[in-house]
Order: C-alpha cells, then sequence, then structure tokens
C-alpha cells in the first residue's frame, strides 16, 4: 500500500500503540523511514516506523476509511 498525506484510518483495539485512546488518524506526513500522524479524541499527535505502520495496516489494527465506506456501499 502506497501511503500518503492526508490518509485517514480507523483504529482498532488491537493497534497497541493506541495509548490515547483515539478513535481514528491522518497521515499528516511520510517520509521514507517514518510516518507523521495525527490522532483524534484526544487530539495528540506520534511518529511511527514506516515498515511498523505498514504492519498494523497488513495486520487490520489500522483500517483505511475510504475502504471502509467502499464495503458497506
Amino acid at each position: 500500500m502506497d501511503l500518503h498525506n492526508n490518509m485517514e484510518f480507523e483504529m482498532k483495539s488491537c493497534f497497541i500503540p493506541n495509548i490515547a485512546k483515539s478513535e481514528s488518524l491522518r497521515i499528516i506526513e511520510v517520509n521514507p523511514g517514518s510516518v507523521v500522524v495525527q490522532m483524534y479524541n484526544p487530539d495528540c499527535r506520534g511518529v511511527f516506523p514506516l515498515d511498523n505502520f505498514q504492519y498494523w495496516i497488513k495486520k487490520g489494527s489500522l483500517i483505511e476509511k475510504s475502504d471502509q465506506q467502499k464495503k458497506s456501499s
């Protein structure tokens, strides 16, 4: 999956780094080795290694919001 700015994800309970108990996040910046995100409810930011972030997507801990909208249509 190619990650890009403004992608939004729902965070499942199995997303272990969700210390703030946020419900969703948006990618602010993608670098060659990291992903900067904005988490919502509560509002905070985080930086994750790119490989780890992609792993959480593959594992189903992060679900891209546009994917959910397509499946429910």
